[in-house]
């Protein structure tokens, strides 16, 4: 007798400003979950922060592949304490969630925290990891402590003159202005004119309170994929090679020639292989979990190795870079799904082991 499937509930959507590539890797996820193991249920989340129930998937076809439309639902999606999820007084059942949400109110520890008072399992790393990896300037400060490569950087939480003049006082030009808190490249801006450094500087703090400002490496861009709980693996890294100026928004999702990925990278074997070390490293320092991608620069002039950041829930598209290195490792899109839930109820029994009250 074949077991019953497990119901998987993904969570799309949300209220950053990666609303729309949550769209289409949740189109992907949904089209590759095997039927057979897994039943979905669907919950978007509009921009306002309101949770939708699905009646179904309603896929939208667009140049750059799919994306799952976000239908507004009668009744609005609760969180219940202990008990998970509901609409109404209708009971929300699910085996594990799957949160396919970028950046802030979805990558960055809040949903995660939501499913823990909820009692349910999820994809991806905790509370912990998710926030810390989520603030750019904390990762680099634990990374630091942990002894491993960090691109320098200067935090600043305004876009004064005083400020401007810290960048030029620290910094040659050009430099990379971001926000500390945000992902897929929402917010960044190259600067190379001294002019342009107020604007920049107040573009990424519309996204965050801090930005943060690194120095332009002349360096390959290399992204390693990590896969585990207690025991990670990194699989061979890929090389992405941007057509736009550098790897921003519109290469990453809007242009599908937006950047060339080339997989495996072409790196000696010992490049590789350090690339690899300091991916599990970087995702043990802030106690990951699921799945991360770690990216890294590497100089083009003495192959210096240096850690850029980590993404607890990278982008899972048609063209995103975490599923495919996974994939040229050996690891096809549906079967990393399947590792990706079984970390997850793993991670959940080990949690639901502990004692949190002393009666």
């Amino acid at each position: 007798m074949s077991p019953q499937p497990l119901t998987v509930c993904l969570l799309f959507g949300g209220r950053s400003g990666e609303h729309e590539v949550s769209l289409r890797s949740a189109a992907s996820v949904s089209r590759n979950l095997d039927p057979a193991r897994y039943r979905q249920v669907l919950i978007g989340i509009d921009k306002a922060g309101v949770w939708h129930l699905q009646s179904s998937g309603s896929f939208r076809r667009e140049s750059y592949g799919e994306r799952l439309e976000l239908v507004p639902a009668r009744r609005p999606v609760s969180v219940v304490p202990g008990r998970g999820l509901a609409a109404g007084a209708q009971r929300i059942a699910a085996d594990v969630v799957f949160p396919v949400l970028h950046g802030t109110f979805g990558e960055d520890g809040t949903v995660q925290g939501l499913l823990e008072v909820a009692g349910l399992p999820y994809v991806g790393a905790g509370v912990l990891a998710s926030s810390l990896a989520m603030d750019k300037d904390k990762t680099k400060e634990v990374w630091r402590r942990a002894g491993l490569p960090v691109v320098d950087s200067l935090t600043l939480r305004d876009a004064s003159p005083a400020s401007v003049q810290a960048v030029r006082e620290r910094f040659p030009l050009p430099v990379f202005v971001k926000p500390s808190a945000a992902g897929s490249s929402v917010g960044i801006r190259k600067v190379g004119d001294p002019a342009a450094l107020a604007p920049a500087l107040a573009e990424a703090l519309r996204f965050d309170s801090k930005a943060l400002v690194e120095p332009a490496i002349q360096g390959r861009e290399i992204e390693c994929s990590v896969l585990g709980n207690e025991e990670p693996v990194a699989f061979p890294p890929g090389e992405v090679i941007p057509r736009h100026e550098f790897y921003s928004y519109e290469a990453k999702y809007l242009d599908p020639q937006g950047a060339e990925l080339r997989l495996p990278a072409e790196l000696p074997e010992g490049t590789r292989n350090e690339v690899m070390r300091l991916a599990v490293a970087a995702f043990r320092a802030v106690e990951a979990s699921g799945m991360a991608r770690v990216d890294f620069f590497v100089e083009k002039t003495g192959g210096r190795i240096w850690i850029n950041e980590i993404n607890t829930l990278p982008g899972f598209t048609n063209i995103s870079m975490y599923p495919k290195m996974c994939e040229a490792g050996g690891l096809a899109y549906p079967r990393l799904l399947d590792r990706l839930i079984e970390l997850a109820l793993e991670r959940h029994r080990l949690r639901s082991g502990l004692l949190f009250s002393r009666e």
